[in-house]
């Protein structure tokens, strides 16, 4: 009768131990996973910094050639404008 009693303990340890192991390697397998998706999340918000931050300079180069396309724009429009003038006077 010890025997039975003692085989039947030594088989709900071991069956509990595997039990312990697995749990926790689902839960390693899972904090893994958590961590990877942390990572790969960090990774993709820092190109998307970085995609927006070349974007900005692109578009301030632009305004600026627009811009300065625009003022030698005016520019040319005033001297013709003033030699136009100037020819009505004479």
């Amino acid at each position: 009768m010890k025997k039975v009693i003692l085989n039947t303990v030594l088989v709900i340890i071991l069956s509990l131990s595997f039990t312990s192991c697995r749990d926790s390697k689902k839960a390693d397998s899972a904090n893994d996973a958590i961590h990877e998706s942390a990572d790969k999340t960090e990774e993709a918000i820092e190109d998307a910094a970085d995609a927006t931050k070349e974007a900005v300079e692109n578009a301030v180069d632009a305004t600026g050639d627009a811009i300065k396309n625009a003022a030698d724009a005016t520019e040319d429009a005033i001297e013709e404008t003033s030699d136009k003038v100037k020819k009505d006077l004479e």
